[in-house]
Order: C-alpha cells, then structure tokens, then sequence
C-alpha cells in the first residue's frame, strides 16, 4: 500500500500519486492507499488543497479485470473503492484530480468523486465498462448524470465510448484544461480553489429525460447485449432516487450483469486478445527485426488492402503487378479508399496524402532488394505463388521476410522452391485488409522463431491481431468454416430458405449469415476450395455450391448467387435458388440450424486443436471473434462451447451422426473445457 500510493505536501497543497504500472489499475491496496493519504492530508493543517495525480503515462485506466475473474471463480472479493471514494468526497478540503492519459471506468469514477477536475489536451476519460458486459460499479451510473445530465451518462456509460478532454470540459465533467506540465498546473488550480464541491449534491442538471430512444438505439446497435440496457436502467435511477438508494440501485445491476455469462464471455475476450500474443515457445527476449520498408505483390483487392494497412503505419511500401492495367487499377482504388475516408472525416486531406505518397507502384522488381519483407498476394494457385517466390528468393536481400497471403494452401510447399525456408511463412490478412483486424500468421516446418516474432510485432504496428497457426489446408478460420458452411447449404437443400439460415445465425450473433457470406466472398472462390479440400473437411455430400456455380450464380460479382442482387447489391429472395438447390421440403427450427452449424464448428474446431495446427483454444476465439464475426457476447466458439457444455455438444454431434472429434470425446467425458488443453 505504501509504494501503491504516496503523498507530499508542495507549500500549503497535499499530491497523492497513485502508482501501479502500467496503468495504474485500482487493484488491491491503491483504494485503501488514497483512502489513508486523504485522511492524512485532511488531518494536516498545514494543507489547504489536495490534488490526485497518476504516476507515470496515465491517471487511472480502471478497475483490475483479475479481480473480477477471481470474484467470478470464488477466489476473492471486489475491490472496496466506495470508502474511499466517500474519504475523497467527504474531505473538508477541496481535492482536485489532476488527468492525463486516460480516466476510464473506476479511473472516472475517482476522477468524479473528487471536487474539481483538470486535464491535459490530450487526455480521455470515459465509462468503457459495457465493452466487457458490466456497467459502471462505483457510482459511474449516478455522479455522472450530476455532471453531464442524464442523456450524455445515457450515452457514455451505454456505448461506453470515452470523450476527449475538450469535449469534457465543454460538458462540465472537467473544470480546466492545463497546458504544459500537468502537476504545476494543478497544483496551481488548487491554490485557487477555496472550498469543496461535492458532486453527489449536484441535482441542477437531473432533469428527467425519457431514455426510451436510447433504449430502442441499444437494441438495434448493441444486439442482443445485457449491458447497454442495464447501464441506461442504473443512470434512469440518479434522475429518480436519491443518491445512497440510486448506488444501491447500481450495486444490484452490477451484480447481475458480473455473473452473466456474457460478462464471462467478455472478459474471456478481453484477455485472450492478449494471451494470442505470447506464443508459447517463442521466449520475450526473441531478436525482432525491424520492419522499414515494405513491399507487396498483386495490386488486387487483397494486395491493396496491405499496402494501405503498411502504408497507415507509416512504412513505405512497393505495390507490384505485371500486368499495367491491374496496377492503375489498384492505385486509383486506394485512392478512391483514401477519398472516402477524407469524406468521412476519418482523416485530414494532409494525413490521406502522407499515406498514398508512401504507396510506389512498380511493375518490375526495382526496389525489392531493399525490402525487410515482402508480402504476396496474387492469385490462389501453388504454381504461381511458387513461380513468384523462387524469383523473390532471387531478389530479395538476406534476412527479408518471405510471406505469402495464401488462405489455404500449402505454406511449406511454397517455402520449398526457396533457399531460405527459414524466413518464409504466411501472413493471411482477410478482406479488406486495411479495415480488417485478424493475420493468420502461420508457422512453416522451417520458419525460424525470429521470423515469427517479427511479423507478430509488425502486426501489432498495423494495430492488427497476429495469431500463430501452424501449416495445414485452411489453417484455422477457412478449416473450421469449411463444415460450418457445408451444414448451411445442407439445411436448405433440406427445406429452409437461404434467409431463414443467415437470420437465425445472426440472431445468434454472427455478423453476417454464412450464406451471404458466400456471396460476398464468390462461390467460384468456395466452389474451388471445396474442390482442394482434403476427404473429410466439409465435404459431407451438400452439393449446393456446385449446383450454383454450374449454374454461373457466382454471388454479388455476378449479380445472383444464393440471393439476387440488384445495382446496388442489394440482397433479394430469389425463388429459383430453392427450385436449384432444395432436395426435401421439412419445415427446420431456427435452433436447428444454429446447433448444426455452430456445433460443426466447434466440432472441427476440437480437430484442428487436436492436430496442433491451432496452439490453444484462446487462439481460434480470437481467429473467430477478429477474422469472421463470431459474437463476442459468446466468448468465442471453444469458450461458448464451454457455456453449453461439451457433454450436451457430444450429445447432439451423435444425434446428428456426425464422426465427433476424438478431443470432445475425451474432454465431455472428463467434464473439462478446451481451456484445459495446454499447447504441446
């Protein structure tokens, strides 16, 4: 507690510094230490002000999640911040927090239960609890609306969006913005501040506001979550309770929404987009190059999308094609790209040029040579990508990084036609690549550990999520999507209508239904991977994709596909599907259809964990959750398999005749989770 938090006296002003690296979370000993600082500098007469201050880069970033996964396993307790928020607001002596970095959730939450706030420009502060399934717990939901009226904590603490320093200071959460060094601002600030304002006796602003329109928003834009609608319950509470029964109030949802197993699932997520970025045998201390110029090949779809993805990270990139009119034609989608973000407000004309200026298109091999890596995105065909690399091994200098944007071929195979097996391995970025957030990144026979360290660093620069798989057809994501699909297409040639199928999966949560997903991506491009695909990887005997591919129904490219598109593609029924497709006429139940897709994927998913081509079950949550709109309100496929139990899974894996993976076999008869497989 002592080193958590100290305090030191500048004149007649008390500074409490909190500092718990990194982010000065308000874990065990930090409340209880400014709760004792307080109550010292309170008791001092030499003191007329106090000003709080984190240490470091930040103020405080939150709540420790750890100690709401321990209340959740029954190992520990919550953190006891309202006495010390009460020591904070109930000081005779004015306290004035002093914010930079960040103030998120319980960050705020001090941050408000003190008299007066100051920020630096740069600062945040916001009530982000919703994105992990909780609502604010330390009287967010009722000192808030005393701040900013009870529409803006509505929107805060619902969408859980933090706003600048400007905007808080415009909304009266902040008192004073400081320019320059923050402490001798505040501490100034403080000088001149003669008494305490307790924010809990702020009533002016809680004017009844009718949040019906805020709750219709939630649930069309927050689908199916718990949270956003129980924050918007506990901040209806500060404009109709006094506060002691409104922080009751609070209390009651927050334990509700914490033993929810979307919260559950939440957490999970938020901790597993971190663990995906320790693998396993890769130690820390592995060498990382540094990656400072960039080059691509194949201006299409994919490849601009990688070079806009280096290009943003301010690495400048070569973008090659053979062909002159693919180039221009990539160039001047890129452009169109920057264009549309400028419209948007995205970014400034200035920053959309900086970024193109660092696109070069080239049609030969100049500049190559100077490449730390080399990225290939042409056409899905092992020839031509191993055309392409046995040049590249030609080209490129010693130590560049070989990668290959493949989707589901054979990474060791390409790698062979190359000297230097050892730096080459897959980067497989998904569409678009300059919006979209998961990289396969996987790992060939030979691919040496710095290799992988180095293109899971440069993932990080491109504020992506790298996640390591080993080599085998599809990986991870296209391996397990490939019996996910296949069930969709069963289902209608069954009886159900392509819609009934996309709905009922997106009202369990997915983004998008699999079915328009097909169209999207061009069923000549599933039709061919279904043909490449290895006996018993999708490939139970639906036959729906060749029937529409025979048929030129490629998907929106084409105009039809399992739906007919008009100019604008927009999805329509189109009754000759069924007349195409359907083979029986059963009447299914929405809940058939999603136990039959979701349970192939988590059936093929066991498989993929059993064949070492995925390390964890952690890694193919977050292929899922990044790559292919898994909902995040459900953990992850493995964790959501998990919730349902792997017992009742077994069960109707069997009743639908499936050959169940051998590892759900073992772990429902061991009554464990894929957590408890550790990586080999």
């Amino acid at each position: 507690m002592e080193h958590l938090v100290t305090f030191s006296i500048h004149d007649s002003v008390g500074v409490i510094a909190i500092n718990n690296p990194p982010v000065n979370a308000l874990s065990s000993g930090v409340p209880e230490g400014i709760k004792t600082a307080v109550h010292a500098l309170e008791g001092n007469p030499r003191v007329r002000s106090i000003v709080v201050i984190g240490g470091g880069r930040t103020f405080v970033a939150g709540a420790d999640i750890h100690e709401f996964v321990e209340v959740l396993e029954g190992r520990g307790s919550m953190p006891a911040l309202h006495p010390a928020l009460s020591a904070v607001e109930d000081c005779t002596k004015p306290v004035v927090m002093a914010i930079h970095g960040s103030a998120l959730g319980g960050g705020l939450e001090l941050a408000m239960a003190g008299h007066y706030r100051v920020a630096t420009p740069e600062a945040q502060v916001g009530q982000p609890e919703v994105k992990i399934g909780l609502i604010p717990g330390a009287g967010g939901t009722q000192r808030l609306p005393r701040l900013v009226g009870i529409a803006k904590a509505a929107e805060m603490c619902a969408f859980g969006e933090p706003v600048s320093a400007r905007e808080a200071l415009a909304l009266g959460l902040i008192d004073n913005i400081v320019e320059g060094d923050l402490l001798p601002g505040a501490i100034e600030f403080a000088r001149t501040i003669t008494s305490a304002r307790k924010t809990r006796d702020r009533i002016e602003k809680l004017a009844r506001v009718d949040l019906g329109p805020f709750r219709e928003l939630c649930r069309k834009a927050r689908k199916n979550l718990i949270a956003p609608l129980a924050a918007l319950d506990a901040v209806e509470a500060a404009g109709k309770l006094p506060f002691e029964q409104g922080l009751r109030r609070e209390a009651e949802i927050f334990e509700i929404c914490l033993h929810s197993d979307q919260c559950r699932a939440l957490i999970h997520v938020f901790f597993a987009e971190r663990a995906v970025a320790k693998v396993p045998d890769i130690p820390k201390g592995t060498p990382v190059s540094p990656i400072r110029r960039a080059a691509v090949i194949g201006a299409g779809t994919m490849g601009g999308g990688i070079a806009m993805a280096l290009a943003n990270a301010g690495i400048p990139v070569l973008i090659r094609d053979a062909d002159e009119s693919a180039l221009e034609r990539g160039m001047t989608t890129i452009g169109q790209n920057y264009d549309r973000s400028v419209k948007s407000g995205r970014l400034t004309p200035e920053a959309a040029e900086e970024r193109l200026a660092r696109i070069t298109p080239e049609l030969g091999w100049t500049g190559f040579e100077h490449a730390d890596i080399v990225l290939e995105a042409v056409f899905e065909s092992l020839p031509l990508k191993q055309q392409v690399f046995a040049e590249l091994d030609r080209i490129a200098k010693p130590g560049c990084i070989l990668a290959t944007n493949t989707s589901t071929l054979d990474v060791d195979a390409i790698a062979a036609v190359t000297s230097r097996p050892q730096s080459v391995l897959g980067m497989h970025f998904f569409s678009p690549a300059n919006v979209m957030r998961l990289v396969e990144v996987v790992r060939g026979k030979a691919t040496e550990k710095s290799a992988i360290a180095t293109v899971m660093a440069l993932a990080k620069a491109l504020k992506k999520v790298g996640v390591v798989v080993r080599n085998g057809f599809g990986f991870v994501g296209n391996r397990m999507f490939l019996p996910y699909m296949e069930q969709a297409e069963l289902l209608v040639e069954e009886g159900a209508s392509p819609e009934q199928v996309d709905r009922a999966l997106t009202d369990f949560g997915m983004a998008m239904g699999p079915l328009a997903v097909a169209d999207l991506s061009g069923i000549d491009v599933f039709w061919r991977i279904q043909q490449e695909a290895p006996s018993g990887i999708g490939r139970r005997g639906a036959s729906a994709i060749e029937e529409l591919y025979a048929a030129g129904r490629y998907g929106q490219k084409s105009g039809a596909g399992w739906y007919r598109y008009d100019e604008n593609r927009k999805p329509v029924s189109d009754p000759e599907v069924l007349a195409l497709i359907q083979k029986e006429h059963r009447k299914l139940q929405d809940q058939e259809i999603v136990e039959r897709c979701v349970y192939a994927l988590i059936n093929e998913g066991a498989r993929v964990l059993e064949e070492g081509i995925a390390l964890r079950a952690v890694d193919i949550d977050v292929i899922y959750l990044t790559g292919y709109g898994f909902p995040a309100y459900r953990g992850g496929p493995m964790f959501y398999a998990g919730t349902v139990g792997l017992d009742k899974i077994l069960e109707r894996v069997r009743a639908f005749e499936w050959q169940p993976a051998g590892l759900l076999e073992q772990l429902a008869a061991e009554g464990k989770t894929f957590e408890a497989i550790e990586p080999a």
